[in-house]
């Protein structure tokens, strides 16, 4: 198999969806360089060394700091970020210490006041990181030989997570891909490409099949039944959006949230690691945001499911 790009730089490659993305990428004959705040190898949950994890130069940068990182920038014909955080404990842990414990139901409900929503991890790991990678990598000028327009992808999400998961965490994803996409209209050779997936999933190292199977079946139930038929998704995200107020100015109630939940399919970190490689083929020109369904045609197996995806993907 050719390679899709001769050299990719993964931020995060020793994580969940990292790990993914660089075994994908090896597996399509692309070089992999990751970094990290730690510069360890991968290693899963159980502690094994999978053999792929050798072809990786491992590096210990600060996504914050390009000089930890510049030298790689020239080389690589793509960036993947794929660091962030689902859970801000910053905020929760002063409020728990401060014994504010009406502030912290507050907090885990999604409701955080104006003045505290850009006080936390969210802000920096979700977004600023981001950007600041991205900045940082149209600025460099390609080596030699690197022609074809060089791909950002930013994995951000699809919003399902509320109100179990406050509602800066889909936000600062946003902001990102909206900054993202302004430093992109200066920079004609580069290309933004941003990944929502869903529930990620993987049934060796995080045991989620239950769920990721009743939500599947949810997602094609949704899929496959007439539109006249009222079905649970359609009536909760017309409730979300036409009768309950907004979650914050900028984000509808999280009844919203909930139907992406049901009619939108939990997806493997596998195949996610594989439509990510996919999108970087300069013959495909992926730009923008790229839902589920998107994803399973990137990664050729959609007509052997349901093609399921976000109303705005």
């Amino acid at each position: 198999m050719s390679a899709i790009a001769q050299k990719i730089l993964v931020v995060g490659g020793n994580g969940f969806v990292g790990s993914a993305v660089c075994k994908a990428a090896l597996a399509r004959g692309m070089g992999v360089t990751s970094i990290s705040s730690s510069g360890t190898p991968y290693h899963s949950p159980k502690g094994h060394t999978p053999d792929w994890v050798e072809k990786v130069e491992w590096r210990k940068a600060d996504a914050m700091n390009p000089d930890t990182y510049a030298d790689i920038l020239p080389g690589v014909n793509a960036v993947v970020h794929t660091i962030g955080t689902l859970l801000d404990n910053t905020r929760r842990n002063t409020l728990f210490h401060d014994k504010d414990y009406v502030g912290l139901l507050k907090s885990i409900m999604g409701i955080t006041p104006v003045e505290a929503r850009h006080l936390g991890g969210y802000d920096k790991l979700n977004r600023d990181t981001a950007i600041r990678m991205c900045e940082a990598f149209t600025a460099s000028k390609p080596s030699q030989g690197i022609t074809d327009a060089r791909p950002f992808v930013y994995v951000s999400a699809e919003d399902f997570h509320r109100p179990a998961i406050s509602v800066r965490y889909i936000e600062t994803k946003l902001e990102a891909e909206r900054k993202i996409d302004e430093i992109m209209k200066e920079h004609p050779q580069y290309r933004a490409v941003h990944v929502r997936p869903s529930m990620i999933y993987d049934p060796e190292t995080r045991p989620m099949t239950i769920p990721a199977n009743l939500f599947t079946f949810s997602a094609w139930m949704h899929a496959t039944m007439p539109s006249f038929v009222p079905m649970p998704a359609s009536v909760i995200r017309w409730l979300g959006t036409s009768v309950f107020p907004k979650a914050t100015e900028q984000t509808p109630s999280a009844l919203v949230s909930i139907a992406t939940l049901l009619s939108v399919p939990p997806i493997q970190v596998e195949h996610l690691g594989e439509a990510i490689c996919a999108s970087l083929d300069p013959a495909k020109n992926v730009r923008g945001p790229v839902g589920v369904r998107a994803m399973r045609e990137l990664i050729g197996w959609s007509k052997g499911g349901p093609n399921i995806t976000s109303s705005d993907s």
